[in-house]
């Protein structure tokens, strides 16, 4: 595999049962879709409604200014995670009848995650990653602690890659030598919620920030994206036409004029 995500849940939104238990996987275009989430949105809570998400109840997010348009994804459990990543497929669905290329993915994913965070900027902790077919994986982070904890909710990230070395197990008395397990073509990110390691220059996401990993290697601007996109690294379907064009497909969303490329 080229991307694997895991989540080791302290269940803080909805019941612990199978059905709140991430990731959280759709498919959309034909391409399966998965998602994992750590934080607490109140825009995907009813007010007074401190469980989480309630069955059900799914707020649209707006495409281009309008939330007319038919939801075709809704949660199977009660997590506001598993809401937020329903909300942001079926605001996809509405706004594309081919699939997107991965600048326009990554400046359309982003407005979506500012929308969201807009309705309760100081509340708002949200920090998830989301897996697009068997290339694309992104990460976003607006990070924050919930009232009455010191526990920061962030994203960090490092990029391992030759010449590699030994890594030290921040909450343990163990080390790895990588040099022993990889070889000299390998290059691989890890993200996680804090720094996994104690001798390692980790990054953290910054506010509001939003990042396509692709080969080990973070992209952090819609722009930034242009080169994986032509590698053969964006989306792929068997049932949904691709745009004629990259330029096309950024010229049609505003991203091509003044960008650089």
């Amino acid at each position: 595999a080229l991307n694997m995500i895991a989540h080791i849940r302290y269940g803080t939104q909805g019941k612990t049962e199978l059905a709140n238990v991430h990731p959280f996987q759709r498919e959309l275009w034909g391409i399966p879709f998965i998602f994992a989430h750590n934080g607490d949105v109140p825009l995907f809570k009813r007010s007074g409604d401190d469980q989480g998400a309630v069955r059900g109840y799914l707020p649209r997010l707006a495409v281009n200014g309008s939330k007319d348009y038919d939801q075709v994804f809704f949660p199977v459990g009660d997590t506001d995670s598993e809401a937020i990543f329903c909300a942001i497929l079926n605001a996809l669905r509405a706004q594309f009848q081919t699939l997107p290329s991965l600048p326009v993915l990554h400046d359309t994913i982003r407005k979506l995650c500012d929308e969201i965070v807009e309705y309760d900027p100081e509340l708002t902790i949200l920090n998830f990653l989301m897996g697009c077919g068997e290339n694309v994986q992104f990460a976003y982070s607006w990070p924050g602690a919930r009232p009455g904890s010191s526990v920061w909710n962030g994203l960090y990230y490092l990029v391992r890659e030759p010449p590699f070395s030994v890594a030290d197990l921040e909450d343990c008395d163990y080390s790895i030598d990588f040099s022993k397990v990889t070889t000299p073509e390998d290059r691989v990110a890890v993200i996680a919620t804090k720094p996994l390691t104690k001798n390692e220059e980790w990054i953290e996401l910054r506010r509001g920030e939003l990042i396509l990993f692709d080969d080990g290697l973070p992209h952090l601007e819609p722009t930034a994206c242009f080169d994986v996109e032509t590698r053969g690294h964006g989306l792929k379907s068997n049932h949904v036409l691709t745009c004629p064009s990259i330029e096309e497909d950024m010229r049609r969303y505003g991203l091509f004029q003044g960008s650089g490329i």
